[in-house]
């Protein structure tokens, strides 16, 4: 397995930037040439290093020898307008429509409707509502939640649910997850939370849907890093929506997490409405097989006992959809015993062909049963269920 290097390449990154910005305040220019041919080299490391994030190293590195070339040539401070940070306003710029372009990337189009998830209807039902009113000419005294907490165990649908609104407004769909903005831009955390917000009020309606929340904002301690802090002050910032425009437009903000109690207690102040979703019961279960078995035979299913079965082994949405798949693939392995013999054949041969379907029995889910294991237990729920009691609503 390779190394990571990146950690150590950045903290070095980090530790030639100082040096060079001491020198230009000092006044001593050589140093400061050195320093930022330094930091080009090592952002051309990174760039090797990090390969998904190759290109945006480069463009660094490229900047930051300019840099070196300017100050060789006696020009710098005097054709680049030099900010705090020792970078140009150009540079500023390019960095602005560098995250703007990322952000732009985390856009997708809802196509979920709301009878597209199997159950969860009292859920549903205080999603609806919440988007109806932020949507509707109202009062001034009438005023939305702008913030909507998801949690329960994994797989329960929460992403779905998030879907579903988007598309039932047609809004603007940003789907993040934690690791989009941790991972993508070391160091660089809240300016891409920042970027986020503005061109989600430009393209308002805008639903941004911060998934694994708690991974972005923990509980702060003392050996919370500066990066994480100011990462997530911001995020608190634009959370409280007081952005003037911001206020006249549409940005709802929904967050899911299945670990709530490791939320930072700032973060829970502003997500007011916090919606507990559980684990489908009998009534759930039976619309979900229903969802993930459609344009297939069921009538010799008994859902009752699949459903009774599911809930008592404690299935989440998602184990419910992978025993599904399990079962249909038992019957198409049966009916299909030579499948692997066409592998050899091209792509415009097999569009010829029929895969061979029969009517899924009871024992394909039986047998789908002894796969698919749920790796919650009864405590866990406890524990979702007593948060949701103290903290939900």
């Amino acid at each position: 397995m390779p190394v990571d290097l990146s950690g150590p390449l950045l903290s070095e990154f980090e530790r030639a930037k100082k040096e060079f910005e001491r020198a230009v305040a000092a006044g001593d220019m050589e140093t400061a040439r050195r320093s930022a041919l330094r930091c080009a080299s090592i952002l051309r490391q990174l760039a090797r290093h990090v390969p998904y994030n190759g290109e945006l190293y480069l463009k660094k590195a490229k900047k930051w020898e300019d840099v070196a070339g300017q100050i060789e040539r006696g020009e710098y401070g005097r054709k680049a307008v030099v900010g705090a940070e020792g970078k140009s306003t150009t540079q500023e710029k390019d960095e602005e429509d560098q995250f703007r372009e990322y952000v732009l990337g985390l856009i997708s189009k809802s196509r979920t409707t709301w009878d597209d998830i199997g159950g969860l209807e009292d859920v549903k039902l205080l999603m609806m509502e919440t988007v109806v009113i932020a949507a509707l000419k109202k009062p001034a005294a009438v005023q939305p939640w702008r913030g909507i907490l998801l949690f329960g165990p994994p797989g329960t649908g929460k992403t779905l649910l998030a879907s579903a609104a988007a598309g039932s407004l047609n809004a603007t769909f940003f789907n993040v997850k934690a690791s989009s903005v941790l991972s993508k831009y070391f160091g660089e955390s809240s300016k891409i939370i920042s970027a986020l917000y503005e061109v989600a009020r430009e393209k308002a309606p805008s639903i941004v849907f911060l998934d694994e929340i708690d991974a972005l904002t923990t509980r702060r301690s003392n050996d919370t890093s500066e990066a994480t802090r100011r990462m997530l002050s911001t995020l608190l910032t634009e959370l409280e929506g007081f952005h003037g425009e911001g206020n006249e437009k549409l940005v709802l903000t929904l967050a899911a997490t299945n670990t709530p109690w490791d939320l930072d207690e700032a973060v829970l102040s502003r997500f007011p409405k916090r919606i507990y979703v559980p684990l489908p019961d009998k009534e759930a279960t039976k619309a979900i097989v229903r969802i993930h078995t459609e344009g297939l035979d069921i009538s010799r299913l008994d859902l009752d006992a699949i459903a009774e079965e599911s809930v008592r082994r404690l299935y989440s949405g998602r184990d419910i959809r992978n025993l599904c798949q399990e079962a249909i693939w038992n019957m198409i392995r049966e009916e299909n015993k030579d499948l692997h013999r066409l592998a050899g054949l091209p792509f415009e041969e097999l569009r010829k062909r029929s895969l061979r379907t029969r009517p899924l029995e009871m024992r394909d889910f039986e047998e789908a049963f002894r796969k698919i294991k749920s790796p919650l237990t009864k405590k866990d729920i406890e524990r979702y269920e007593k948060w949701a009691e103290e903290f939900g609503g």
